[in-house]
This record gives structure tokens, sequence and C-alpha cells, in this order.
């Protein structure tokens, strides 16, 4: 199948007819409202992750008020940054790593796109190993325990039903979380209640006693983790979703259903996740929960469990419109079994894994090391450079004949030394991130911030000879030309 067909090509008025291929979506296709929008996001955040993260600050040695801090502040900041890569997506149609070509070139925009093929998957196998920790933690309370082998089975069965949702596309995934998530809302709330009523939850919690520079380095872990980190992880999804809204809908709206799908569950679950932790001290997602609700867990974690598959099936689309994008030549519909099969494998490593908390932090780390240089890079790309006007016809040229150009050197240049900044001053809990800026201040992580703004001023600075004229002035315009 062809995966980078003109748009001038598409001549379908099926509403979902371009959900399978890169192709994009025409205004009669776009039907998904901010309801959708809403549950879309809030389904891929109310997920076992979120607790565990919230956990990770008391574990980590900070107090209860300023692990919330952390989850609130950095969440406000990052959410919010998200919503204007949501914005893309409505106005140009397009997925956000097809958009990616017009910073970085047509062939330029396979290095963040392979990036994002790899973080994707990696996050199924992760979700998936939260869902199995918790399914197996539920089977021991009622005496069964199969060991690795039940977790082994209990990830095939899981993975397979998340692909087969996400196979089907977005209508299939919209539809899931429309009629899943507010069931598993209430389920939330009730089991919140039951947490904070008839928990010994220590609300004055201390922590460690941590001051100065070791306070300050543990909650800018936190925060390059589940605050700020956290709303960065998504801008490389948002556009895939977000390209099936209408223009006509006010940005506005769009904007504050999305942004609120991401911050009220994150920082939700992350405040409980915090809460629970004072009691048990635990970050093992199974352990914390059954530790704490005992033979409660099973009627509330099996509806819960709802919440890391409704984000899996956002991964395994996101990885195989990537796929697409790398222009790898094979029906979407495969590669998303591929990405399937993939995930498990990593999921089945993870099975064998003892330290749980270094091996979450370092994935945390790695993947703020790379999206918030490219993050950076399209921002002032898409509302400075391009002043938010993308001849979309030119993202599908081919390779060799792009009006765009096969390499933007400017992107790429700003992209490598922003993801070297990253690292420079990350601090992440394996020593193999913990660079030397964050080391001379005392262990701070300033990661995201220095890769950010990094990438942002060398791609100004090297741009700057495009700031007062469209990308592709000059270029065939079509009605798709937003």
């Amino acid at each position: 199948m062809a995966t980078t067909a003109s748009p001038r090509e598409h001549a379908s008025t099926e509403p979902w007819a371009g959900e399978h291929s890169l192709e994009p979506v025409p205004e009669e296709a776009r039907s998904s409202t901010a309801a959708h929008q809403f549950w879309i996001w809030a389904g891929a955040n109310i997920a076992p992750i979120n607790w565990v993260l919230g956990a990770l600050g008391i574990v980590l040695g900070l107090s209860l008020s300023d692990t919330i801090l952390v989850l609130v502040l950095g969440n406000l900041i990052g959410m919010a940054v998200f919503g204007f890569f949501v914005l893309m997506g409505q106005r140009t149609g397009v997925t956000q790593m097809v958009l990616s070509r017009s910073a970085f070139g047509r062939r330029g925009a396979y290095l963040p796109t392979a990036f994002q093929f790899v973080i994707a998957t990696g996050w199924c196998a992760i979700n998936t190993w939260i869902v199995l920790d918790l399914v197996t933690s539920l089977f021991g309370e009622i005496g069964i325990d199969g060991g690795n082998g039940l977790k082994i089975a209990t990830v095939l069965v899981i993975m397979a039903l998340q692909v087969l949702i996400a196979a089907y596309g977005f209508r299939a995934i919209a539809n899931f979380e429309k009629y899943t998530v507010p069931v598993t809302l209430v389920v939330l709330a009730f089991m919140t209640v039951v947490a904070w009523t008839q928990v010994d939850i220590d609300w004055g919690y201390a922590g460690a006693g941590l001051v100065g520079t070791e306070r300050l380095s543990a909650m800018s872990t936190i925060m390059t983790a589940i605050g700020i980190g956290w709303g960065i992880s998504w801008f490389a999804y948002a556009s895939d979703y977000s390209r099936f809204v209408p223009r006509s809908m006010p940005a506005s709206r769009l904007f504050t259903a999305s942004v609120l799908g991401q911050f009220i569950p994150v920082v939700w679950l992350g405040v409980l996740g915090a809460t629970l932790a004072t009691v048990s001290q635990e970050i093992d997602p199974g352990q914390l929960i059954v530790n704490s609700f005992g033979a409660l867990a099973i009627p509330v974690l099996l509806l819960v469990i709802h919440g890391p598959i409704a984000t899996n099936i956002l991964n395994i689309y996101s990885a195989s419109v990537c796929a697409l994008t790398l222009d790898i030549r094979v029906d979407r519909k495969i590669v998303a079994y591929v990405v399937g099969v993939l995930a498990t494998v990593f999921t089945v490593w993870l099975v064998f894994q003892d330290d749980f908390a270094t091996a979450l932090d370092g994935w945390l780390a790695s993947m703020v090391t790379w999206v918030a240089p490219w993050g950076a890079v399209m921002l002032v790309h898409y509302y400075w450079v391009a002043r938010q006007r993308i001849d979309v016809p030119a993202l599908y040229d081919p390779p060799g004949s792009s009006r765009l150009g096969d390499f933007r050197w400017d992107a790429i240049i700003a992209f490598v030394v922003g993801i070297f900044a990253t690292w420079f001053f990350e601090f992440g809990i394996p020593t193999a991130l913990q660079g030397p800026g964050a080391k001379a201040l005392g262990n701070v992580d300033l990661s995201w911030l220095a890769g950010s703004l990094t990438a942002a001023v060398i791609y100004w600075a090297l741009a700057a000879r495009r700031r007062t004229a469209v990308e592709t002035a000059g270029a065939p315009r079509s009605d798709a030309r937003v």
C-alpha cells in the first residue's frame, strides 16, 4: 500500500477514509468533538503509571507537600504547552511526525520519527508491565500464583486486546474512550474516597527531611518524570488525534478540552499514589495498591486496568503512523501487529527486572532527552518561522524531489545540540543519565529546560532568514493549505 499518497489523490468522502494512512484528513471527514478529545487524553492518563510516578517522589525522600507541589505546578506548565501541539493537528490535518517534515526536511524528519517509534513501542511495554503486575497481584490475593509463566501468559492476552483496538484506527480508539472512560472515572472517585477515608494516610508526611540542594535535586527529578516532563512526553502524539477535529471548532475550546483531559487524571492519580506511598513507601505498582486496599482491590483494579489499555492503543496507533512516515510501505494494520510483537518482547524483559524505580526513571529521563529539543524546534518553526501556515501538499512530495528539501540542517543541528544540552543538565537515577552540568549544580535536574532553550535559540538564530515569509511561499496551494 502506498504510504504517502498526495492529498490531491484523496477522492473518498468516507468519514474515516484517512485514518489508516498518512493522508491529511479533509474537512468533510473531521467529526471528532471536544468531548472526544477530552476522553482520549483522559483515558490515556487514567493509568497505574501515574500513581506509580506520584509514589516516586515519596520514594526519593520528598515530603508529601513537595511532591504535590511539583505535580500541580509542573503539569500546569507542561500540559499548557501540550495544548499548542494539539492545535497544530487541527489546523493542518496531518500527523505530528509528518508535520515535522516542514522543519526537518523530507528525509531529515526520519530522525525524530525513529525516536518516536521506539518511544511509543517502549511505552506500550512499560504500561503493559504495570497492568501485568496489578493482575498477578490480584491473582495472589485469591490464592493463584503462577510465577513468571502466569505473567507471560497475561502479557499475551492483554497485548492482543490492545493491538486489536489500535489496528482498527482512530474511530475504534475514540469509541473505546468515549464509552469506558466515564465509568472508569466513577470507579476512580470511589477508589479515592476509600483510600483517603479508610487508609491511614500520613497527610503531614515529611519524607526523609531533605533540605537545600538535596531537596531541589529530588524535586527536579520528579519535575522531569511527572511534572513538566510528563506534558513534554505527549507532544509527539498530539496532532495524531487532533487532526480529526474540524477547523470550525474554536481553538480555545479544543485547547481547554485537551489540556484538562491530560491535567485532571495525571494530577489526580499522582496525588493518590503519593498519599498511598506515605503508608507503605512502596513503588511497586501491584503491591502499592494491593497492600493499601486488600480484598477491595479486586473489583476496583479489574476496572482500573482499563487505563493502561487506553494509553497503549494510542501508543500502538502512533507508532504505526510513525512507521509510515519513515516511508515503510506496509499496511498500517500490519505495522500495528509488529509493534505489538516488539512491545511483547520488551514487556517480557521487564518481567525479569528487579529495580523498577531505576528502570522507570531511566526510561522517562531518556525520553525527555529527545522530546524537549524536538518540541522546542517545532514550536519555534510552526508559530514563528511558518506563522502557522504550512503548505500541506509539500509535506507529501517524494524523497529526492521535495519542495521542502531532503534535509533542513538548521532544525537538525538545533535538535542534536539540544539533545546534548538535555543530557548535560540531566540527573536521572541511572548514572549514565547524570550529566556534568547537573552535578555542578548540586545534582539538580534542569534537563528539559536546558534542552528546550538551547534548541529553540539555535533554531531561531539559524532560521531567522525565513522569519518574514512562509517556508513554502510560491509553492502550489490547495484547500488543505493552512
